[in-house]
């Protein structure tokens, strides 16, 4: 999928993945693609909860070995 910026939230335990998920979506301009790449099981269903309640629809989400890769398009 084509993104716009990538956010390597590796190593990184809840809630850092979610708020610097938050930090790099507003530097982004309205439908622009943000890759998150996380380490933390608990972000699956913090970016889950995250895009319903900003709006920022989650495009896709997927496990890869030991990470966790999310789109989100900005709203």
């Amino acid at each position: 999928m084509n993104f716009d910026k990538e956010l390597d939230a590796r190593g990184l335990s809840c809630p850092l993945p979610i708020l610097k998920t938050k930090k790099s979506l507003n530097d982004l301009a309205s439908g622009q693609v943000l890759k998150v790449v996380s380490t933390d099981p608990g972000s699956v269903k913090d970016m889950q909860a995250f895009s319903n309640q900003t709006g920022n629809p989650l495009l896709s989400q997927s496990e890869e070995g030991k990470e966790f890769v999310f789109f989100l398009r900005k709203k």
